[in-house]
Parts: C-alpha cells; sequence; structure tokens
C-alpha cells in the first residue's frame, strides 16, 4: 500500500436522534471513553474554552500493548453540523458531521493522517515509519463502526423528542 492511500477513512450511520442531540454527545469530549474503542478518557485543558474552535484537550488512549497521552486542538464547532479537531494541532484530524435525515440525522465519523502525521511518523521511526502507518491506519478502519454503531446507541437512548437548537 501507498502512504497516500492511507491518510482519508470515513463511515457514516443514520441514527434516530436530532442533529442537536448528537452534536452535544460528539463535543462533549469527557464522554468519548462511553463510544471510544482506543480513548478512555478525554478533558479540556482549559474549561472557559470548552468546546469552542481553538480549544485543546488532552486524551487518554490505551490499548493491550501500550497507553498514551494526545492534546487536540478543536477546529470545526458548528452546532448541529460539525465537530472536529486535531491531534498534535497538525497530525490527525478527526471529525463529525450532522446531516438531517428522514427519520433522524446521518452521522458521519471522519479521520485524516495529515502530511505533518506521516511526516513525524517517517522522522520518529524511520524505516517502521510504514508499519506504524498501516497500524494507525487500521485502528481507524475497525475503530470508527464501533464508535459510530455506540454513539448510535447512546443517542438513540436519549430519543428525537429532544429539539436541535
Amino acid at each position: 500500500m501507498t502512504r497516500t492511500a492511507l491518510r482519508h477513512h470515513e463511515q457514516s450511520i443514520t441514527v434516530a436522534a436530532t442533529t442537536g442531540t448528537l452534536y452535544d454527545l460528539v463535543s462533549d469530549i469527557r464522554r468519548t471513553g462511553e463510544w471510544s474503542p482506543v480513548c478512555t478518557s478525554c478533558w479540556w485543558d482549559d474549561e472557559a474554552g470548552a468546546g469552542l474552535p481553538g480549544a485543546w484537550f488532552t486524551g487518554r488512549n490505551e490499548l493491550p500493548h501500550r497507553t498514551w497521552e494526545t492534546r487536540s486542538q478543536v477546529v470545526a464547532a458548528e452546532y448541529g453540523r460539525e465537530f472536529a479537531w486535531i491531534v498534535g494541532g497538525s497530525f490527525v484530524r478527526w471529525g463529525f458531521t450532522m446531516t438531517p435525515a428522514d427519520p433522524g440525522t446521518i452521522l458521519r465519523e471522519s479521520w485524516d493522517f495529515l502530511p505533518d502525521g506521516i511526516s513525524m511518523f517517517e522522522e520518529k521511526f524511520g524505516d517502521g515509519a510504514d508499519a506504524q502507518i498501516t497500524d494507525r491506519t487500521q485502528q481507524a478502519l475497525d475503530g470508527i463502526p464501533k464508535t459510530l454503531a455506540a454513539i448510535k446507541r447512546i443517542a438513540e437512548s436519549i430519543g428525537l423528542h429532544e429539539d436541535a437548537r
């Protein structure tokens, strides 16, 4: 596989919930551990800017063979439409978009391994960069459907009765 083939993945699911309900869930990064198969917890680095573009948060990630923390910056926060962040400020972009559907909402999760992230992996891992990039890509490919299914379960337990703002 070439590195360019590894840089983007997205998937969507239809959820019986409003765009506002879904936005409220995914933008509350403190709840990430409820649906992520890797990220067990997140917290805002500064509560004053929580959820706003430019805000930074830290996430704790755990796999059987390693545990690590990352800092991420919110790059999109448009109520009921999109919430996204970039890990390390320039390495990997994760995001959710919400599109009204009948019934409910189409929730799309996307993942982009950005050029700075590829370069960082090449610098950090040298000849082992391809294997590391492939591993991280597979984690995203495996994790996104699990994440979406868990968010769907949680959001649908809240229900369609909530109004979008």
